[in-house]
């Protein structure tokens, strides 16, 4: 990475008790990281803390360090507009307490000039995950190719592409899970927000537009054609996205993609006669934690955000 790269920190806390009784530190290098984990009144064991699938580098009775480089422990590169960052999750767990958590680790910086997603256009990110590497993008009205222009009328269709690399693991079915538009490129607990996608694959946006899925084409793909709305007319829109790729086989309501059909209700995207799986899109689809491929083969999740996009006024 290059060295005029502005470094800024990010810490997501987590509303678990735990960290009431700890403090960490994060310096975010050029290309690495250094992570202190302090101990307070928890007395977790400071050698069971993981930074993604690495051990600390150093630990005592009262810390854990982490000094690592991003190419290692698994980090996530995400890039949107003029940031890059580098993501992943401090762990800990503990089979002799009931003691466990995760907390969220986040590298900010801005995107050099000269930077663009390996095989894709500016407007097409990718985010690389373990073996999986996982694209959400703006397309151009057949879902051909990236999309031409991130300018939309008001009303217009915004196709979004959402699709898995498999690689060598068995067939995955993607979902998008839940998705929110904002005029930032981070959320924030003040940023206001526009829902599209709730309630575990729910497309509550096409309750009251002509937003809906497309016909899968792959198993690995989701076409998304999202009317345009008023929400951040004018501004630069973001849109924040949890992507889940998961084993067709062990699907629940959970794991749908549901959007309403005017005089028909909600639908089912992948199968008409497995409907009831969207019976719950206006109550509450009840949640299960993730399980990733490596503990339960299962699927995975990435959160991904899309954009700058413009919305634009037809009137002006």
């Amino acid at each position: 990475m290059m060295a005029f790269f502005w470094q800024r920190a990010l810490l997501v806390s987590l509303a678990v008790a735990v960290l009431v009784y700890a403090d960490m530190k994060l310096d975010c290098g050029t290309d690495f990281v250094t992570l202190v984990w302090t101990e307070g009144r928890s007395r977790a064991d400071t050698s069971l803390f993981r930074l993604g699938n690495c051990f600390p580098t150093s630990f005592s009775a009262t810390e854990a360090v982490f000094s690592v480089d991003f190419d290692d422990c698994d980090f996530r590169r995400i890039v949107t507009g003029d940031r890059m960052m580098f993501t992943n999750d401090l762990t800990y767990s503990s089979d002799s307490t009931p003691l466990s958590f995760s907390h969220p680790v986040v590298c900010a910086y801005e995107r050099p000039e000269d930077w663009y997603p390996r095989l894709y256009a500016p407007i097409f990110n990718t985010y690389g995950l373990g073996d999986l590497e996982f694209h959400f993008g703006l397309m151009n009205a057949d879902f051909s190719g990236p999309a031409e222009s991130t300018s939309f009328p008001l009303g217009s269709f915004i196709p979004i592409m959402a699709s898995v690399a498999q690689e060598s693991h068995q067939p995955l079915l993607l979902f998008l899970q839940e998705c929110v538009a904002a005029t930032t490129p981070e959320l924030q607990p003040e940023s206001t927000l526009y829902p599209i996608i709730a309630n575990e694959g729910c497309l509550v946006d096409s309750l009251v537009s002509r937003s809906k899925f497309e016909p899968r084409q792959k198993s690995s793909e989701l076409h998304l054609s999202l009317q345009a709305f008023r929400f951040g007319l004018g501004e630069e829109v973001f849109i924040h996205c949890k992507l889940v790729a998961w084993d067709p086989n062990s699907l629940d309501n959970t794991k749908k993609a549901c959007h309403y059909v005017k005089e028909h209700g909600w639908e089912q995207l992948d199968n008409s006669a497995s409907r009831y799986l969207c019976a719950c899109c206006e109550s509450d689809c009840k949640s299960r934690r993730v399980r990733s491929l490596a503990s339960g083969k299962r699927g995975m999740a990435q959160q991904a955000v899309l954009g700058p996009l413009t919305i634009t006024d037809v009137n002006y």
